[in-house]
């Protein structure tokens, strides 16, 4: 399996952080016979779909510091990017069980730069603690672009970054999101498509920049953004 990480990485990776990746992996692999954490079992898979591509995110340069990963399930893109890059990586996610995984398998492998956050993301976003204190927000799959939008960008400072890793339709979903990122107080970066060799799939990072700080209106209720997306 690091073998296969260390060839499609985007970012090099030693010895020693491949092995923690590997070591994510049989955790996973272990407590997913008792819980649904992911549908990727086999190993070969899980090194190119869930850990090769996370770390694609690192290579915005600007991922970095106090990071938040929201919708992590599984710990992706999490670990990968908390293991590579050193940063403190904040995992939100709604379901505690999940969170619980992350936590004992960071504490189990020694990742001492990950932590957890249980909630709801329009909730937690209004509150000060939380909100604009991030310098990146990551999140991967979870919800089309003009609905993630409101979920992500009020959790980021300004002057910092939101990065989306989308599949094949990450273009088209960085159009239908411009009003958004706009109203939300963001600017579209870039759009950049990558194909994973070992699949064929074409994945794409959406990169927003946080220009201006959210109106305190946003995030609306979820209902709201679910049904009326900016």
């Amino acid at each position: 399996m690091t073998d296969i990480i260390r060839r499609l990485s985007p970012v090099e990776l030693t010895d020693e952080k491949l092995e923690l990746m590997r070591g994510v992996y049989q955790k996973l692999e272990e407590k997913n016979r008792v819980m649904n954490l992911t549908s990727i079992t086999d190993a070969a898979e899980a090194a190119e779909l869930h850990f090769a591509d996370s770390l694609y995110a690192l290579t915005e340069p600007r991922v970095r510091g106090r990071v938040l990963d929201v919708g992590s399930g599984g710990g992706f893109p999490a670990f990968p990017v908390a293991i590579a890059s050193g940063s403190d990586v904040t995992c939100l996610d709604a379901t505690a069980k999940k969170l619980a995984f992350i936590k004992e398998t960071a504490l189990s492998l020694g990742i001492n730069n990950v932590s957890t956050l249980c909630g709801r993301a329009e909730e937690l976003s209004q509150k000060s603690e939380w909100r604009e204190q991030f310098d990146s927000v990551l999140s991967r799959g979870v919800a089309r672009l003009n609905v993630l939008c409101e979920w992500c960008l009020p959790y980021v400072k300004p002057n910092g970054v939101f990065v989306a890793l989308k599949g094949s339709t990450g273009r088209e979903e960085a159009e239908e999101a411009l009003n958004a990122v706009k109203v939300l107080g963001g600017r579209l970066a870039y759009v950049s498509e990558y194909v994973l060799p070992g699949s064929g799939h074409t994945h794409t990072l959406v990169v927003i920049e946080k220009i201006s700080r959210t109106p305190q209106i946003y995030p609306r209720r979820n209902s709201l953004i679910s049904k009326r997306p900016l």
